[in-house]
């Protein structure tokens, strides 16, 4: 059986959901990695188009096998927003376990002719195929779109059963990147649409992109030691788990760790001048994504916010 169907088997029996950690160098392979262990919690490690063009393929193929090596729980590597047949062939030729293939930005009929395009390869090779249908706004790596546009529940099992897509990326109010939301407005996810779509395909898992909450002590941090990362908005963990109980297994996070790490980065920068060794502040960097990490593992896969305290928005 496929790693991630295993996963995702496990993940409905404990309904709880898998958290997909996006992944670029080995600081935060090992800060994640750290967590994984220290909770004994499975996680999916993602890579974007971005991130491959900036470690390179080889090299986070080899960051992910010592990573494995090195924790003792399951994890899976899946392509993040493959964006075209060639890409995730190349990701499926080259042993990843699992692909994004991200036709939303496409007409209806050619979103499931691409889609079902990289199914009928990656089955045939026993992997695993992310689909996605409606958008989902924000700007992170190559992703750039304006505005949100929610999934139809209908619309989403003609796509399923037309595909075979094994699971679905669906657009019900999450953003990506830092820059979510407005200042003063209210984030609200249409749990009604996301309940629709999973009685519409209630054997399919579904997967929530732009999951970030923004966690404000990072933004904070940021600002006060020369950063300029205004009016970051996001939702809040507990906000966002809601969401599980609805059908969501997958839960993807990439910009809280990159928050965490600048916020480190500058803060020690301030706080210790005369320093020029990248591995002291890296150090301290990769212990922030570890504690970025648990937190998410514990709201979305232990499903456990009382250990967390009462940190709220």
């Amino acid at each position: 059986m496929n790693k991630m169907q295993t996963l995702f088997n496990w993940a409905q029996q404990k309904n709880c959901a898998i958290v997909a950690f996006n992944i670029s160098n080995m600081e935060v392979m090992k800060g994640i990695t750290a967590a994984l262990n220290n909770l004994q919690c499975p996680a999916i490690l993602q890579v974007s188009a971005g991130a491959r063009r900036y470690t390179g393929s080889d090299y986070l193929r080899a960051l992910f096998n010592t990573a494995q090596a090195n924790t003792q729980t399951t994890l899976v590597l899946h392509l993040d927003h493959g964006d075209s047949f060639e890409l995730c062939k190349d990701c499926i030729d080259h042993g990843f376990d699992s692909v994004m293939i991200d036709g939303s930005h496409l007409p209806f009929a050619e979103n499931v002719a691409l889609t079902k395009k990289v199914v009928d390869y990656a089955h045939a090779h026993d992997v695993w195929v992310e689909g996605e249908l409606g958008e989902i706004c924000g700007i992170e790596d190559a992703v750039n779109v304006a505005h949100s546009k929610y999934t139809d529940p209908a619309k989403a099992r003609e796509f399923v059963q037309k595909t075979g897509v094994d699971s679905l990326a669906v657009s019900i109010g999450t953003a990506h990147g830092a820059y979510k939301y407005a200042v003063g407005s209210t984030p609200a996810l249409r749990y009604d649409i996301l309940k629709q779509i999973h009685a519409a395909i209630p054997d399919t898992p579904l997967v929530l992109h732009g999951a970030s909450s923004v966690i404000p002590e990072y933004v904070t941090t940021i600002n006060q030691f020369g950063g300029q990362i205004k009016d970051a908005v996001g939702i809040h963990e507990r906000e966002l788990a809601r969401a599980i109980d609805d059908g969501v297994r997958k839960i993807n996070i990439d910009s809280d760790l990159r928050l965490a790490i600048t916020a480190t980065i500058r803060q020690y920068f301030h706080d210790q001048p005369a320093v020029f060794d990248p591995r002291s502040y890296l150090k301290e960097a990769m212990k922030t994504v570890t504690a970025v990490a648990e937190r998410k593992l514990k709201y979305y896969t232990l499903r456990n916010d009382q250990s967390l305290g009462q940190d709220h928005h």
